[in-house]
Parts: structure tokens; sequence; C-alpha cells
């Protein structure tokens, strides 16, 4: 187990291509796999490691997300020391509440990261989903001596469009970074990196402290891609499933995956994904329902059919409604014999009785949250 680095997430990411979903809030607070958000996924992994030390660093719309995570107590982050540090953006002489980029989040935090006592700092974003302990990655980060360690993996994005943010790596049999690319229209290699990088922790402040002096602002673009030649930069190989969800296609088909079984294994079975608790009823089925190939969370009451569906808490699905391949977030009521195929509800919508929505496999409809159809 670690105990001699701390978690630094970055939820501020930029992805417009997610619509809707990111409209009231941030990518990190987007429902996924019927019962959770996306920061469980990467503050489970940095729990599981035996980090107690997490820093959550945030920049619009998060209201929903400091709403999931409270003080941090399901994922036992609530501690006298230590624990969970929610890092808000403040307005001072220099910075006017709003970050120009991920390099400027950064240094708003570099106070807290000053304080943390550990030696390592274990950087990630907070959109990419997958299921690992970061306790070998750091071991061979020490061993090889390394400035920065990058976790990548051989599944690259399954959207061409969603270019934000991804990052092709090239290395040698030594595992050591020769090439890099960012957001390339026809990259060389499938090595993709899954936004987790480890630094000594002076070494990173000294690069964000260097890249705000000289106004550079992205971290990917002015940080890594720019040093990785001067950085002893290695690459750490993850062969598990990995959920990049960087556009609204991603999310849906990424979603569409967790029906898969060996999926379901890879992401939930190995270690616990901790959530925010709620004390609901288990779903219930009416005589003439009918569910088959779906997840139901927790406090659903189904009277029509499901198939091959994600369905979120306290969904009600009236008697002859008929929802097939899509995605019913929290709280949605479906009226009495409407049909759903290739769907993405939002959280609060109510779709009225006899109502026909059908979309696509590259194209699913999205409605958003508190909508009425």
């Amino acid at each position: 187990m670690i105990s001699n680095a701390f978690g630094l997430i970055y939820t501020g990411e930029d992805t417009p291509q997610l619509k809707e979903l990111t409209h009231s809030r941030a990518v990190a607070a987007v429902p996924f796999g019927g019962r959770y958000r996306c920061i469980d996924f990467i503050l489970s992994n940095m729990v599981n490691s035996g980090i107690t030390n997490v820093g959550l660093i945030t920049q619009r719309n998060y209201h929903s997300l400091m709403d999931h995570l409270g003080a941090g107590k399901e994922w036992d982050l609530h501690r006298k020391r230590e624990g969970l540090f929610i890092l808000p953006p403040f307005m001072t002489k220099n910075n006017v509440g709003l970050y120009r980029g991920s390099v400027d989040a950064l240094h708003a935090a570099i106070g807290y990261i000053r304080r943390s006592a550990e030696q390592y700092v274990i950087l990630s974003g907070s959109h990419t989903i997958f299921n690992m302990r970061f306790t070998d990655m750091l071991d061979q980060h020490i061993r090889t001596g390394a400035d920065l360690t990058i976790l990548y993996n051989g599944r690259p994005t399954l959207d061409p469009e969603a270019q934000s943010g991804d990052l092709r790596l090239t290395l040698d049999a030594d595992g050591r970074v020769t090439d890099m690319e960012l957001n390339a229209y026809r990259p060389k290699t499938d090595w993709q990196g899954c936004d987790v990088f480890i630094f000594d922790k002076g070494l990173l402040e000294h690069l964000v402290e260097e890249a705000c002096a000289r106004g550079e602002y992205d971290f990917l673009r002015d940080v890594v891609l720019k040093k990785y030649t001067t950085l002893k930069t290695f690459g750490y190989r993850y062969d598990g499933y990995v959920a990049r969800l960087d556009s609204l296609l991603t999310y849906f088909k990424h979603s569409m995956e967790l029906l898969a079984q060996e999926v379901a294994v890879d992401l939930f079975d190995k270690d616990r994904i901790f959530t925010k608790v709620k004390d609901e009823f288990s779903a219930k089925y009416g005589s003439r329902s009918s569910v088959c190939h779906s997840i139901l969370a927790d406090g659903c009451m189904v009277d029509g059919s499901v198939e091959n569906s994600v369905v979120f808490r306290g969904v009600k699905i009236m008697e002859g409604a008929k929802v097939k391949d899509s995605i019913i977030m929290q709280g949605v009521t479906i009226g009495e014999n409407a049909v759903l195929d290739h769907v993405i509800l939002d959280k609060g919508v109510t779709i009225r009785p006899s109502r026909m929505l059908v979309g696509y496999d590259n194209f699913p409809i999205i409605i958003k949250k508190n909508q009425v159809v």
C-alpha cells in the first residue's frame, strides 16, 4: 500500500462534446454505470491504493460534485488529519476566480501541494474510468528513477472526433517514452495515455511555476509535451478496461459495454468502487414487466419492458412502456406505452404516455435534465 504519495485530481476538463451531460455539472459528476459518478472511479483507485491525502481541484459547475462527495466519508477520507480536500477557484489579485487552464489550476493549488508531507504526487483527471491500484506504478517510478511516469493502455478512444486530451506515446524496449503526440489526426501508435501522471512533488512545483512564469496554461501541451525529452519519462502499461468519456458517443458506447460480463467483472470486481450511499428499496418489478440484459439500480419501479439498457436509481417505467438500448438516469418517469430506443435521459426527465424517441448507434438522442417530453 502507498504511504509516500498523495493524490491530486483535476476536475475542470473542458469537454463540450459531452453536450447536455455537462451543461449543469462537471465531467467528474456525470452519472455512469447505474449508481456511480465519474469521480468515484479515480477516487476509489487512490483509496484502494492506500492513499489517504487527496486534493480535488474544481473549476466550474461543481455544486453537484461537492454534494456527491460531501466530506469523503464513503471513501474513508473523512479524517482529522489528511483526508479529502476540495480546492475550488478563488479570487486574488492575480486570479479572477476562473482558471485559464490546467496549469493555472495547479498553480492555485500550490499551497496544498507544498503542505502535503508525501514525496510523490499522483496527478489525474476525472473523465477516465478504470479500476487499478497505483502501487506497482509508483514502485516502477521509484525503481527506474523516473522524473515522470505516465499511465497508458492500448485501447484507443472509440470516437475519432473526440480528440480532447488524446495523448499518444511511443516507447522503447525499456518502457521509456521516445515520442509523444497530442490530439493527432492520425496517431502513429495505439498506446494512449490514461490521464494519470506520477511526479516528485518538488519537480511538479518547479514545472508549474516555470510554466506560469512563461504564460503557459495547458498542462499536457505546455508541460508534458514540451518537457518529456528533457525529463526521464517512462510509461506504465495497464491492460485492463479503460473508458474515456470525452464525447457523447463514447459515453453512450462505454455505458453499453458495461452490459458485457467481461467488462463488468474488470471494472467492478477487482477492487470495490465506492460511491455515495442512498438507502433505497430494491428494484420492484410488476407482474407484466420484462427485463433482459440490463443494469437496474435500487429504487426502480418497472411495469414495462427494459432491454439492453442501464437504468439508474428511482426510475419509474409504467405499464406498456418499452426501453431498449438506452441510458435512463436517476428520477426519470416514463409514461405508459412510451417507446425509447438509443436514448439518453438525464436526471428528472418525464416522458409522457405514448411518446416515441428513437436514435441510432452513432447518434443517440439525449434529453437534458428535468425536461418534459
